[in-house]
């Protein structure tokens, strides 16, 4: 019976043979790649960057704070001079 081999597992393999120079080039490259993927994160169908309020959207309204912080200004204002 033929084991097989996974991707990263042939990656481990062949980096593993290489000098400690070269296994750092290949970090590098790596790095770049996610790095790109990032990039591609925040950008929209059109290729223009997302907002913050877009990426962050899921998190608004995810926070119980006791209502709405805007309205209690004059508490977080004693709070700073205390």
């Amino acid at each position: 019976m033929k084991a097989t081999i996974t991707i990263e597992q042939k990656i481990i393999e062949l980096v593993r043979s290489l000098p400690l120079a070269k296994q750092k080039q290949i970090l590098d490259f790596a790095e770049f790649i996610c790095s790109q993927n990032k990039q591609k994160d925040t950008l929209n169908n059109d290729n223009k960057p997302i907002s913050a309020l877009e990426l962050a959207g899921d998190l608004i309204g995810s926070l119980d704070v006791g209502g709405d912080l805007s309205l209690k200004k004059h508490e977080l204002k004693n709070q700073n001079s205390a």
